[in-house]
């Protein structure tokens, strides 16, 4: 098996978390606003379907790059206490997850608040949740997140 470098792994993940979220953004914002609780077009409807691109742009890039430099660097221990390809693979991709979801959740939370139309800006949307929850208000359905994400990068 072929090693990547860490810097390359972190340049890569950078560059497809980053035109994964902007391309499939529009999509994401008409699925927070379909099941926000103020419903569809109160929370927006198809106007300003860019609303909270701020958001998602500024945590794609880290989160995906957090994922796959912990997915490398995690590789070869994994290998060492699995003894196997597979299952060491999945534990990889399952740490680089968790440290993923360090960076994605708190910019997921900021960027369906803005999507739903709860505030108008990034810094706003920041202020009030840190105002109002504290930092914690960040990493609100942080273990849900973890165990919908898993999975998917098994």
């Amino acid at each position: 098996m072929a090693e990547t470098s860490f810097t390359c792994a972190l340049l890569s993940g950078a560059s497809a978390g980053a035109f994964v979220d902007i391309a499939l953004f529009p999509i994401d914002t008409l699925k927070t606003r379909l099941q926000s609780s103020q419903g569809f077009f109160k929370a927006g409807g198809f106007k300003g379907i860019y609303s909270g691109l701020s958001a998602a742009a500024l945590g794609s890039a880290p989160g995906a790059s957090l994922f796959f430099s912990a997915y490398e660097t995690m590789k070869a221990p994994a290998k060492r206490l699995t003894k196997s390809d597979v299952l060491s693979q999945q534990l990889a991709a399952g740490v680089g997850e968790c440290v993923a979801c360090l960076v994605r959740v708190p910019t997921e939370v900021v960027k369906q608040n803005m999507q739903a139309g709860n505030y108008g800006s990034m810094s706003e949307t920041t202020s009030s949740l840190l105002k109002q929850e504290g930092v914690m208000g960040f990493y609100r359905g942080f273990g849900s997140t973890v165990m919908r994400e898993i999975p998917f990068s098994l």
